[in-house]
């Protein structure tokens, strides 16, 4: 579709009646610019002195009408400088003296039909008034047509004459090409934009399935891990201590449900906005909904009772004075304890861990070693995401993990959580 702006206009005539455009408080249009000022000088000077010196050298043998023709020829087209800023107003102030000029003498009323072309060009490309527009054109088409019967036309050089052609045919050309130029870009910014739109979506998306993943991930690990021991445990003195075998299978049991309630939140995380497409009469939507809330630093001494019942001599102590913190920091703490215990009951087995959380004014320090031990069965099930995924969740809140073995034995996992201070 053009999209040109005297098309635009054009187009606009078509609009309600009641449109604000065509009303009295319409927006004038923007003043032009310094350059485009200069334009509108320049050509209603050129159109007036070409005027003006036909005038003197047409056949006209009154020297009473030759001299009305010396002071009102230059004067038609010099209304053109507003052109931009009154468009309307130019066409019918140039109109009427150019029909004057006719009047006087048909041997230069080409002159003035060059300056009412002008004039109903920049009505049309520069008026707010669109059906005021149409009403004029007409006009000035009569106009025309009276201006240009029985005028005799100028006499120029062969050479002159070419140039005449050749101006208009390059500045239509140019145009056209200007404009096949702003189509491409815009449809190049289009593009771009769509490119843009799409890649912020997959990047939203991995982002999104990263989270999902790295929530899994904690949910399932730790707690799986804790049941394939106890099992393990269990089997292995079924026959000789089945007492003992069946508290394993009891903390199996308690693991798995405690594994259900977690993905119970991270199913949630998914379905939140999935409501029943016709709930049965009476349904209460929070009845089937698991509400608890998400874990946190004060579900340490079960997290940490859990592993000690899987086998693993924990010790949790807790430094500083307790105080709120937001919840994302007690979940990202709580998480930290949960994947360096699960690390340390697959590769560490026969240890003994040492979980500390200390509350400083401006921090939160996690801290949790081990003493070194035996890799277990279930350490091939490993993939080294879990820490990486520590690392994303804590750099959330500006927090740092550092992790690896100590000097002495054992291996050290410590999670720097900034606070504000009180």
């Amino acid at each position: 579709m053009i999209n040109h702006p005297t098309v635009r206009r054009l187009r606009a005539a078509l609009r309600p009646a009641d449109d604000p455009a065509d009303g009295p408080g319409a927006t004038p249009p923007p003043r032009p610019t310094r350059r485009g000022l200069a334009f509108d000088v320049a050509l209603a000077l050129f159109l007036s002195v070409t005027s003006g010196r036909y005038a003197t050298i047409a056949d006209n043998p009154r020297e009473t009408t030759l001299t009305w023709l010396l002071l009102l020829v230059p004067l038609v087209p010099l209304p053109l400088v507003l052109r931009r800023r009154h468009p309307l107003a130019v066409l019918w102030a140039v109109l009427p003296a150019a029909l004057l000029v006719r009047h006087q003498s048909q041997d230069i009323a080409y002159s003035a039909g060059t300056a009412v072309i002008v004039a109903a060009y920049s009505a049309a490309a520069y008026g707010r008034r669109p059906r005021t527009v149409l009403l004029s054109l007409p006009v000035a088409t009569a106009a025309l047509v009276v201006l240009f019967t029985d005028a005799k036309l100028p006499h120029f050089p062969n050479g002159v004459i070419a140039v005449l052609v050749l101006v208009p045919v390059f500045a239509v050309a140019y145009e056209l090409r200007m404009w096949r130029r702003r189509v491409d870009e815009g449809r190049e910014r289009l593009t771009a934009l769509e490119r843009e739109q799409l890649a912020a979506l997959r990047r939203a998306v991995e982002l999104e399935r990263a989270r999902i993943a790295r929530e899994l991930h904690d949910v399932v690990t730790h707690n799986v891990s804790m049941m394939t021991i106890q099992a393990g445990a269990a089997r292995k003195i079924l026959d000789t201590a089945p007492d003992k075998a069946r508290e394993a299978m009891a903390a199996v049991e308690s693991g798995g449900r405690a594994a259900m309630t977690e993905l119970r939140h991270v199913m949630g995380l998914l379905t939140i906005d999935s409501e029943p497409a016709d709930p049965a009469p009476g349904f209460d939507p929070a009845a089937g909904a698991d509400l608890s809330p998400q874990p946190g630093l004060g579900r340490l001494d079960a997290l940490v009772e859990g592993v000690r019942r899987a086998g693993l001599p924990v010790e949790l102590a807790v430094r500083g004075e307790r105080r709120p913190v937001p919840p994302g920091v007690e979940l990202a703490a709580y998480r930290v304890v949960q994947e360096a215990l699960t690390n340390t009951v697959k590769h560490a087995g026969g240890a003994d861990a040492t979980v500390t959380v200390e509350y400083a004014p401006d921090r939160l320090t996690v801290d949790v070693t081990d003493t070194g031990g035996r890799p277990t069965g279930a350490a091939a099930t490993g993939n080294g995401r879990g820490l990486l995924g520590l690392r994303e969740r804590l750099a959330v809140y500006g927090g740092t993990l550092r992790s690896g073995p100590r000097p002495r034995g054992g291996y050290r996992v410590t999670a720097l959580i900034p606070l504000e201070s009180r």
